[in-house]
This record gives structure tokens, sequence and C-alpha cells, in this order.
């Protein structure tokens, strides 16, 4: 049994569900696309650490809530605090197109929704 207590790990899956506003079917699609994969920092295998965190996000939107590791606990926590940061750098004028709302959307988020 975990050691976090319970409305923790509730409050955690609370802000990871009002964070990412994606379906993980929509998610998926959207990872399989090559704007998807143009954007983020990648650390020596190729993938972006929000592509890599995007294909996480689509497995622990499809599990339930009482099946949830405190490392997947961990990995929303970490969707939260980059959706929330990455908001506040929004660039001025239309994001439709940008590497700024790209990089958002792999993490679960869509501005535009």
């Amino acid at each position: 049994m975990s050691e976090e207590s319970e409305s923790s790990r509730k409050e955690a899956a609370d802000e990871f569900g009002e964070a990412v506003n994606m379906t993980s079917g929509r998610l998926e699609a959207w990872l399989a696309t090559d704007d998807s994969k143009s954007v983020g920092q990648t650390e020596g295998d190729g993938e972006s650490v929000g592509h890599a965190s995007g294909r996480r996000i689509v497995e622990l939107l499809d599990k339930n809530r009482a099946d949830l590791s405190d490392d997947d606990i961990a990995h929303m926590r970490k969707v939260v605090s980059y959706v929330h940061r990455h908001l506040g750098q929004r660039p001025e004028g239309d994001v439709t197109d940008t590497p700024w709302r790209y990089s958002l959307m792999n993490w679960g988020h869509d501005p535009q929704k």
C-alpha cells in the first residue's frame, strides 16, 4: 500500500483530469502525426520528452483510478505541472499551428478546446 494518502492521490488524479482535455483516442491519433513528432526536447532516442509523455498519458487515461500506481500518480503530477507552466508562456496571436500548441497537445492539453 502506498504511504501517500488516498486524498492526495485523488487530488492528483482530479488535477490531471482537468489539465488533460484530450481523450485517449484523440491524443493517440495526434501522437501519430508529423506535427506531434516535430516538437519538444529529445533525449537521445529521437523521441521528444513530451511525445513519450503523451504515450504514457494515453495509458493513464485508459486505466481505472483504483489501478494507478505511485509512479502513475507521479507522472500525472508531472503532466499537471508542465501544462500549467506551459500555459503561462502562451505566445501572442493565433496559436493554431504553433510549436507551443503542438507541445501542449503532446502532453494531452489542447489550448483551443
